[in-house]
């Protein structure tokens, strides 16, 4: 481990009209035959598409424990989520409200404050509750931790002390059923979030096609359900089990690569399956919302709901009231608006009706045309000025408390996996129709998809920034694809790029910075770190890497403010605190040396390869 160098940026079943509409009250449906369930699991499952699921009809799954699950329970064929995006979408399943209401509209914006959930309510009901999330998007501060006894969103970090952004849902599950052996004879509700199958799908470098390496991951993640299934144990004859995904993912259709810029159904559509004590076998093959899912689940259980925007599924089939009138499914997605400045969308169905609110709205029938490809908002005005009302009355939803600003650092984050490609437009800027900004959109997809490396991704962004020279993000990528292959001179133009379009995190900063330290110009990286302190005030990276750089001049001991401040800010910067205990002692402070050199091989894992060069320095010190 070294002193210094800069730290690396890097169903026949119907809904019961006992719940309201949107901000409506629930009332008390009539008891369903049989004891309710004691326990409820619910686990999603990112970016799966319904029709990847043998379940579904997919003849080359691997997904036996789903299918056995399906074959037991229910599946809800025409299941939609309210969102093409992981936090959104996510929101409204535990809410059961649709985004208008919960105020989580894309990834990084943080739920309305005081949303009642399922966590929150069967909390107050006397359960054991256990969530427990596999990627970033998902993180405590987006509103989602409310309620649950133990949140699990953290995961392993770097050498260089910072944290993944994701994590493989074997680890995740490995900490959920150590929580659940925690959780004694109570009545028990437990969340388990995976990320498997979002892209990137497995081993990019293999060659294997992307639609295999998908499939495998869906595999893996089929897997970790069957672990769950068994971790129940004796309670699993108890335990109402829920399975869904948070959406779907495009490879090509519509002109799209991956999620969350269009409505269509490749990305809204989902499975959802219903296993357990109140499930009858077979399939619901009405509309559902996945906003229909906490009253449901809540109603199986026994327990008294707030007002939510779903439904109650009838468990087996004893209410065959037919669907309220007016009653529409929603979704939407602010994707393009966050991540390129576009138009928002919005949609509605009723049926096999759907219109999406765009620039250039569209209207398709689905009976006829489920791929919808054919626009028939012109033809049939009437049926469009309908469901166009419809969104207004979904949208006037108002949240309980504002959401929370996106940080610069959750902005990074989210970059990395792929979300919030861009800044916004200027203001009076009339807002583009996604669909007519396709093409573009979906290259910068398979850039952020992780799908590309190497050259592949330089041709890639170097096109890009071809056709679109003031896109900050492009060059910013550039930069650091030329910056890992060892190229700084080809990188720092790209760097200086990115923060001339005044990005508002300091990724571009810390990149032209690493650049230029590794090039002996330090006077001038610090200058950069400087400039990166203002754009970000307090980010532990910068404060991080100022320190690192002043460790090694005339005057060590001016590190140890910024060192100090990172590790009061994130104490798991192991570099920072290697530094840090270096200059302690350079400076006579052996005590002070120990004491930062201890603390770091204590949170050091056991297998680190830090660990022996860091218990050298504890013993020297002692």
């Amino acid at each position: 481990m070294r002193a210094a160098g800069l730290l690396s940026l890097l169903a026949s079943l119907a809904f019961t009209a006992a719940c309201g509409g949107p901000g409506g009250t629930p009332g008390g449906s009539a008891p369903a035959a049989g004891p309710a369930p004691r326990h409820l699991l619910l686990v999603t499952i990112d970016t799966l598409r319904a029709d990847r699921v043998g379940a579904y009809g997919y003849a080359p799954a691997r997904t036996p424990h789903l299918d056995a699950l399906a074959a037991r329970g229910l599946v809800a064929t025409r299941a939609y989520a309210a969102a093409p995006v992981t936090l959104p979408s996510h929101a409204s399943l535990l809410t059961g409200r649709y985004p208008p209401a919960h105020g989580a509209r894309h990834n990084g914006v943080a739920m309305g404050e005081g949303l009642p959930t399922l966590a929150t309510v069967l909390k107050s009901a006397g359960f054991a509750t256990g969530g427990f999330v596999s990627a970033f998007p998902l993180d405590r501060r987006f509103g989602l931790a409310a309620g649950f006894d133990v949140y699990g969103d953290r995961w392993a970090r770097a050498a260089d002390g910072r944290p993944a952004d994701e994590r493989a849902g074997q680890l995740t599950v490995d900490e959920a059923l150590a929580w659940r052996r925690t959780t004694g004879d109570a009545r028990m509700f437990l969340w388990v979030h995976l990320f498997e199958p979002h892209a990137p799908y497995g081993d990019v470098a293999s060659g294997r096609p992307l639609g295999d390496r998908y499939d495998d991951e869906i595999a893996e993640a089929d897997r970790q359900v069957g672990r769950l299934l068994e971790g129940l144990g004796a309670a699993r004859a108890e335990t109402l089990v829920v399975v869904t995904a948070d959406h779907g993912e495009a490879f090509g259709e519509h002109g799209e690569i991956g999620h969350s810029l269009f409505v269509y159904d490749t990305t809204l559509r989902v499975p959802l399956i219903v296993q357990g004590p109140r499930a009858r076998r077979g399939t619901v093959d009405d509309l559902v919302s996945l906003v229909d899912v906490a009253p449901t689940v809540l109603d199986w259980l026994g327990v008294a709901a707030p007002a939510m925007d779903g439904r109650v599924l009838a468990p087996d089939g004893a209410h065959q009231a037919p669907l309220p009138e007016g009653r529409v499914v929603y979704a939407e997605t602010h994707a393009p608006f966050e991540d390129f400045g576009w138009s928002p969308l919005r949609a509605v169905r009723d049926g096999t009706t759907k219109y999406i609110l765009a620039p250039t709205p569209e209207l398709y029938d689905l009976a006829a045309d489920a791929g919808e490809t054919t626009n028939l908002a012109a033809a049939r005005q009437a049926d469009a000025a309908r469901l166009k009302a419809a969104i207004a009355r979904v949208a006037a939803a108002r949240v309980p408390a504002a959401a929370n600003a996106l940080t610069p650092e959750a902005r990074r984050r989210l970059q990395a996996l792929g979300y919030l490609g861009g800044a916004g437009p200027a203001p009076g800027t009339p807002l583009a129709d996604p669909k007519d900004r396709r093409a573009l959109a979906a290259r910068l997809a398979e850039v952020t998809s992780g799908e590309l490396t190497g050259p592949r991704l330089e041709a890639a962004l170097t096109a890009i920034l071809a056709d679109d020279p003031g896109n900050p993000q492009a060059a910013l990528r550039l930069g650091y694809a030329r910056a890992n292959r060892g190229d700084c001179t080809g990188a720092m133009p790209y760097f200086r790029q990115a923060i001339a379009a005044a990005m508002p995190t300091a990724d571009a900063h810390l990149g032209l910075a690493g650049c230029l330290s590794a090039a002996g110009r330090v006077p001038e990286a610090l200058r950069v770190l400087d400039a990166a302190a203002v754009v970000e005030p307090g980010n532990p990276v910068v404060l991080a890497n100022q320190g690192l750089l002043r460790s090694e001049g005339r005057t060590p001991g001016s590190a140890v403010p910024y060192l100090e401040q990172a590790l009061a800010r994130d104490p798991d910067l192991h570099q920072a605190r290697f530094t840090l205990a270096l200059v302690y002692a350079r400076a006579g402070n052996r005590a002070a040396g120990l004491r930062e050199a201890t603390a770091l091989l204590d949170r050091l894992p056991p297998g680190a390869p830090q660990r022996p060069e860091v218990a050298r320095l504890v013993a020297a010190l002692r």
